[in-house]
């Protein structure tokens, strides 16, 4: 496994005037996190651990992972930091480590059926029972990353889905999964906030996933035809990892308990579109015909994050594939 290179400078520098305010609320924190081993992981870590060193805050970090050797050889400049200390297991089988933490992120759950197979059923199980045993461990105070996904299908009517639309009786799977793991979250004994995530476009994407972004990002750098699977009509929107390190920092320090936040970008792309931004010059194949009626939507309205915690969005999507395109290039 290849080492990803550390943020770009500029995304660093950008982090530290974000957060730069949420910081001293952090001095002696200890905290953990779960599922920090894929894309959300660096983005949280590397600005955290870059203020320790710069602010000297006396904070300490813990990573929970099933596979410790994996994280030290793709992000070695994070695994040798003195601040952080890798715990190795299966958040399904968590204990308490003999730490008094006093904050809980918690966002392990793979929704990636091509990685780790499972089914509908175990995958529900597996989100709900790691939520049960963070929570049986607990902290002072916790962020839950849950999913878009809760919501099931966007209407086609609907622009952008808020928070308070009705909320459905999903099929077994990874978003009944998150659904009833917010729940819990929600009667915690300790206050957790809760952070409802849609689509990301950044380094540390995976480019070989179920992700069209990743995907299209993977064929660009390869120089080869964009492949769309369906008919490239569905919407999604993107925001990158600058303001999802910052946007997750704040509902986890400012965020009400219990209250679930949308987080995203508000400005809506099709498939088809994302491809062309990606890599004009190379052709698009589509895995069928446009088909008719409403495209499916998946765009989240932030109006509760941007009103209640002041948050926005910072980094275009042309600027978004921009940075990460070349975060990738030697």
């Amino acid at each position: 496994m290849k080492p990803a290179p550390p943020l770009p400078a500029r995304d660093l520098g950008e982090l530290r005037a974000r957060l730069g305010p949420y910081w001293g609320e952090l001095a002696g924190a200890r905290l953990l996190f779960t599922g920090a081993t894929g894309f959300f992981g660096p983005w949280l870590l590397e600005p955290l651990l870059a203020a320790q060193d710069e602010l000297g805050l006396g904070l300490r970090a813990w990573v929970l992972t099933r596979d410790p050797e994996g994280f030290r050889r793709r992000l070695p400049h994070l695994a040798g930091h003195p601040a952080l200390e890798i715990l190795e297991g299966d958040v399904r089988l968590f204990r308490d480590p003999g730490v008094s933490f006093t904050h809980l992120i918690h966002g392990a759950a793979s929704s990636d059926s091509r990685r780790e197979p499972l089914s509908p059923e175990a995958m529900e199980q597996t989100i709900l029972e790691g939520a049960r045993r963070v929570l049986a461990v607990g902290a002072a105070r916790g962020l839950f990353i849950s999913s878009g996904a809760v919501y099931g299908p966007q209407p086609p009517w609907l622009a952008r889905i808020p928070e308070d639309h009705p909320l459905p009786v999903p099929e077994p799977g990874y978003a009944a999964g998150k659904l009833l793991a917010e729940r819990l979250f929600v009667q915690a004994p300790f206050p957790v906030a809760i952070a409802r995530c849609f689509a990301f476009l950044a380094p540390h994407l995976p480019l070989d996933a179920h992700f069209a972004a990743g995907n299209c990002l993977g064929a660009a750098l390869a120089g080869q035809p964009i492949r769309i699977h369906g008919d490239g009509r569905p919407v999604r929107s993107y925001l990158y990892g600058t303001d999802l390190a910052w946007w997750l920092y704040a509902i986890l320090l400012r965020g009400r308990p219990g209250r679930a936040y949308n987080v995203g970008s508000e400005a809506a792309v099709s498939i088809r579109e994302l491809a062309g931004a990606v890599a004009p010059d190379l052709p698009v194949v589509l895995g069928r015909p446009p088909g008719d009626g409403p495209a499916p939507r998946y765009v989240p309205a932030t109006g509760r994050a941007r009103a209640e915690l002041g948050l926005a969005q910072t980094v275009d999507l042309p600027e978004a594939i921009r940075r990460t395109l070349e975060w990738h290039r030697p």
